[in-house]
């Protein structure tokens, strides 16, 4: 994107991490897509998820499910994350402001009352900075010391029956994310390079919404404890490319590889440009890949084409 909006945050790269010195460890950086891909939503608000199966399925009650994220995720946005208060300064990923935050100590400090909005100069940016260090720290948060027994009830009881029409697509995609986080078994089926006994994996989420909505969806479809606050990315105002190129400055190194998982043309057209692979989520029935179904082999053999492969030792699957 070569608007006034991408400029904005031309200066705006993450922290970088160097990986280039760590032996012959690996590192592999899993890119993620949110929306149908690790969870399913505007499929079921819609009515195409449930409509792909040929009536087995109930549209209306995908429907209503969809309706009742809707309602959760925006509740979450405006009780926990000051979604009223920023939803029209929505930033790339929370650590965008980081050089305006002053380390104040905020226990006794009154969002209400501190005067944030327009214009947006440095006072206001160092206040919308303060709102993003709580938001971390919220995030970090189990979300039984946010909600209320009853609301916590609720928002299970949710996910389980939300877990049943879907078939199991979201504690299948949750259980994938987690094998992609490090598990000792990872490294021998997709690492690329003969030799190598260990690596390190990462989880990134490059979303087309805005930050705070997504940040709401990652703690309610439990996704928190996988993906880190400082790895959630928006790409709402500067494109997915864009992300990338920040993820590929920010994790820099020789040994660094890295993998993007999705259902859109546009992450898909970003990896090509970057060289990555490109794992395509179908979310219909008789998809390609979806979940449950997607497996750490599948995974990589798209890594080998790019990167090289290492043969499986006998009996991995």
């Amino acid at each position: 994107m070569g608007d006034s909006r991408h400029s904005q945050f031309s200066n705006h790269a993450p922290y970088a991490k160097d990986f280039s010195g760590k032996n012959d460890q690996k590192t592999i950086v899993y890119i993620w897509d949110m929306d149908e891909t690790l969870i399913l939503l505007k499929s079921l608000l819609n009515g195409t998820y449930a409509e792909a199966f040929n009536s087995s399925k109930d549209v209306q009650k995908g429907i209503d499910i969809g309706k009742m994220w809707e309602k959760y995720i925006l509740d979450a946005c405006d009780d926990y994350f000051f979604y009223e208060q920023i939803e029209k300064y929505n930033q790339p990923f929370l650590d965008a402001l980081r050089k305006y935050d002053d380390g104040q100590d905020l226990s006794d400090y009154d969002f209400n009352q501190d005067g944030f909005g327009p214009p947006h100069d440095d006072l206001n940016k160092r206040k919308l900075a303060y709102r993003h260090r709580i938001i971390s720290q919220k995030y970090k948060q189990d979300l039984r010391n946010i909600l209320d027994q009853k609301a916590f009830e609720l928002w299970n009881d949710l996910y389980e029956m939300t877990d049943s029409f879907t078939d199991g697509w979201l504690s299948s995609a949750r259980t994938f994310l987690q094998q992609c986080s490090g598990h000792k078994e990872l490294s021998t089926s997709c690492l690329p390079v003969a030799g190598v006994t260990e690596s390190e994996h990462v989880n990134v989420l490059v979303t087309s919404g805005s930050l705070i909505p997504s940040l709401a969806k990652c703690l309610l479809f439990k996704l928190d404890s996988l993906i880190a606050s400082d790895n959630v990315y928006s790409a709402w105002d500067v494109g997915k490319l864009q992300c990338f190129s920040w993820i590929k400055e920010r994790f820099n190194g020789s040994n660094v590889q890295f993998c993007v998982i999705g259902d859109g043309w546009e992450e898909c057209e970003a990896a090509e440009i970057l060289r990555w692979p490109f794992v395509k989520i179908d979310p219909k029935p008789d998809g390609f890949h979806r979940f449950p179904g997607l497996t750490v082999r599948t995974v990589g053999y798209y890594l080998s084409v790019v990167y090289g492969s290492v043969e499986p030792r006998d009996g991995e699957e």
